[in-house]
């Protein structure tokens, strides 16, 4: 028995990264599988990798910065597969701006895939829960900076803390509908974005891994597996009724001082 049998997850923005990794847990898991993002090539591939795995699995197009596009993706799930148990918002644009040289632009750019494409996700995915009067979970991949962040990540934290108070108010608004609804603030991980962000924003190097390591107690990134199972134990029933949480995944302890 897996922690997510028989259940219809959408990860949207799942086609690398933290959502290619929930992805593969959740089919591990038992999970029926539906991945969106704007990606064409990578997502047809994962899909046909977590067939090959055994798994049901299905890419659906989708731009979530298009409020049409995000909610059309909850329904091509409801088309083919009847229904949406589960959802994982993993969309995410982390261009660099400060408060100072950020245009409104590239700020709409952030609220548009970081907060309001995953409000419009999550609302397609409650209107067809509540439909069915069933319950259901969502996990939203939010990160350590909402709570404050680097200088030059001001439109993106100001996006992502939004996406923090929009995870406890959805999940104040339906715990009676039996709807868990939690956050996951993600710290420094390794993933295919943020090798491209290292060395597109900050001219990194091949052993830039390495370098992080040295500056972390732990010695090493997070790793996109661990995050994965991580948040196929939120989706499943092992995590009983927590509810309106924003997990702290990192290593760094928030407030505290050395």
């Amino acid at each position: 028995m897996g922690l997510l049998d028989e259940r219809v997850v959408l990860v949207s923005g799942g086609t690398q990264g933290v959502g290619a990794g929930v992805a593969r847990a959740a089919v591990r898991e038992g999970a029926t599988v539906a991945v969106s993002g704007r990606r064409r090539e990578p997502g047809e591939k994962l899909v046909a990798e977590l067939r090959e795995a055994g798994g049901r699995a299905l890419f659906v197009p989708a731009d979530v910065a298009d409020v049409e596009q995000a909610q059309a993706s909850v329904a091509a799930v409801i088309a083919e597969f009847g229904r949406v148990d589960a959802l994982v918002n993993a969309a995410g644009l982390t261009s660099r701006g400060t408060l100072v040289d950020t245009t409104p632009e590239l700020f709409d750019q952030h609220v548009a895939v970081n907060l309001r494409g995953p409000f419009f996700v999550m609302q397609a995915a409650v209107r067809d829960m509540l439909g069915r009067s069933a319950p259901g979970t969502i996990v939203n991949v939010i990160s350590t900076s909402e709570l404050g962040g680097q200088p030059y990540l001001a439109p993106y934290v100001a996006a992502k803390a939004g996406l923090a108070g929009l995870t406890r108010n959805a999940a104040h608004a339906h715990r009676f509908d039996r709807i868990r609804i939690n956050g996951l603030d993600i710290g420094w991980t390794d993933t295919e974005g943020e090798d491209d962000t290292q060395r597109t924003f900050h001219a990194a190097g091949d052993d830039w891994r390495e370098r992080a390591g040295e500056r972390l107690p732990m010695g090493r990134l997070g790793r996109v597996d661990e995050i994965a199972d991580f948040m196929v134990f939120l989706l499943s029933d092992r995590s009983g009724v927590v509810t309106g949480s924003v997990i702290d995944w990192d290593q760094n302890v928030f407030g505290g001082l050395d």
